[in-house]
């Protein structure tokens, strides 16, 4: 198994010190680091940015979903002070 195959299981903090790691090497490893750092970054990055999105989209369906819960209460008081 390789290294890229690993990135989707790695815990987030395995994957920015990885990504640390592969981009400070990219800059001044010798030829063979540079050139294994500059072959996987873009499989990091990659994995990264769809972290970052799926994290964006689970935010934003909380912020969603506590706000249907807030109308819904809101509603709900509304009605009772009405009746």
């Amino acid at each position: 198994m390789s290294l890229v195959d690993k990135l989707p299981g790695m815990a987030d903090a395995d994957l920015n010190n990885l990504h640390a790691n592969a981009v400070r090497l990219k800059e001044a490893g010798s030829a063979q680091q540079r050139a294994s750092a500059a072959a996987v970054l873009p499989a990091i990055e990659a994995e990264l940015s769809a972290r970052k999105a799926a994290k964006q989209e689970r935010l934003a369906q909380n912020r969603r979903a506590r706000s249907s819960k807030k109308q819904a209460a809101a509603a709900a008081e509304a009605e009772s002070a009405a009746g």
